[in-house]
């Protein structure tokens, strides 16, 4: 596992695989895949090229101020993009091409009726996937502005680690909520486990957590779990409040949007509101333990796959309303039992296979997860899905 900031020439470096499930989650996982070659993303120099990174302001021009093109931010540590895999053939992935949206006439007044609604899958730090995929679907403008007038933009959860570029990634989506507010539509992001992650492993540190495994700390999991040194030192209070003040799950358009796909929000209450204010109050008492055990429930995952998958979903659609489920967390390419290996051919490496969302447990459920922390795709996509 690397750990930290790189010293010296920026190189490609593997750490222990991105979706190993951790002990505290509890979950049993199969069919362990040997990880491919790591890869060094497009923009990357190669090794002999590589320089010791240097002080240099942002590039102005980047949508999400990131650093200089072509280069990694200091402290960047790049991950393997490798998954353990689970071969499975109960999903139904489903290619969406829906047309660009549009502003209507008389956005924002009251009364008006609410525009196209769309969510992002998970971003992982890889903020030029995200800049390219938002502007693909007509929602941002060459200069990353958001350009969609009374569309409604959904994140669901986990904006940093094992990308390069996390705080970026929450730079634009906060700019963008602005901006969306402004044109009479909205951005808005719900919380990952990531963001939990990040805000204990700043909090709390190394300091000692039960685990109900032994003893942890938000330091370590935050490392273990692709933690880059460059997203730690560049952030910010307005950072950390945005991520405390996210809401866990939301109910729109008969969509439940949440981030995990388990029913463990069941535990924080009876209700939306409940939930969320629950996991408001639990990050404001700031008690290392509680939080711990929310990051832990948050980050178990495959409660709506095999038998009785179907069963746990319409337990939330129940409690909380919307006729389906739409979540992130778990990839795409894990559930399908595809990943990049590679091919020897070119020096090239085939990756996963992911076109758009994947519908399951009898059509109550959608992932949004295109693995892009794996070569996959980050899907930005339009609800209601057609398929």
């Amino acid at each position: 596992m690397t750990q930290g900031a790189g010293q010296g020439p920026v190189v490609r470096t593997a750490t222990l695989r991105d979706f190993r499930v951790p002990p505290y989650a509890q979950v049993p996982v199969q069919g362990h895949s040997a990880p491919p070659q790591p890869q060094v993303p497009p923009q990357a120099q190669p090794p002999e090229a590589a320089q010791a990174p240097q002080e240099q302001p942002p590039s102005a021009g980047h949508p999400g101020n990131v650093v200089p093109e072509g280069e990694y931010p200091d402290g960047y540590t790049p991950t393997a993009r490798d998954l353990p895999v689970i071969n499975r053939g109960d999903t139904l992935q489903v290619a969406v091409t829906p047309p660009p949206a549009t502003a209507p006439a008389g956005a924002g007044q009251p009364g008006h009726t609410p525009g196209p609604l769309y969510v992002v899958g998970d971003v992982h730090g890889y903020l030029d996937e995200l800049v390219a995929a938002l502007r693909e679907q007509g929602l941002i403008d060459a200069e990353g502005h958001w350009a969609a007038g009374n569309t409604r933009l959904w994140f669901l959860g986990d904006f940093t680690d094992r990308g390069p570029d996390g705080i970026g990634v929450i730079d634009l989506v906060m700019r963008l909520s602005a901006e969306a507010a402004a044109a009479g539509g909205y951005c808005k992001a719900l919380m990952g486990n990531h963001e939990l992650l990040l805000l204990g492993a700043k909090r709390f540190g190394d300091t000692p957590v039960n685990s109900g495994a032994g003893t942890a700390t938000f330091q370590a999991a935050w490392l273990l779990n692709g933690g880059q040194k460059s997203d730690m030192d560049r952030l910010q209070d307005v950072h950390i409040q945005w991520m405390s003040r996210l809401d866990a799950i939301v109910e729109q358009d008969g969509h439940l949007l949440l981030h995990s796909d388990t029913t463990a929000y069941l535990d924080y209450g009876d209700t939306i509101e409940d939930v969320n204010d629950t996991v408001h109050e639990i990050l404001t008492r700031n008690d290392a333990d509680e939080c711990w055990d929310l990051f832990r429930k948050f980050t178990k995952r495959f409660a709506f796959r095999d038998e009785g998958g179907s069963h746990a979903v319409r337990e939330l659609l129940a409690a909380y309303g919307g006729q389906r489920v739409v979540h992130g967390h778990s990839p795409i390419p894990y559930l399908l039992g595809e990943v990049g290996t590679e091919d020897g051919g070119a020096g090239e490496s085939a990756g996963p296979t992911v076109e758009g969302p994947h519908v399951y447990a009898d059509g109550l459920a959608i992932a949004m997860d295109g693995g892009v922390t794996m070569a996959g795709k980050l899907l930005v996509v339009r609800l209601p899905l057609h398929n």
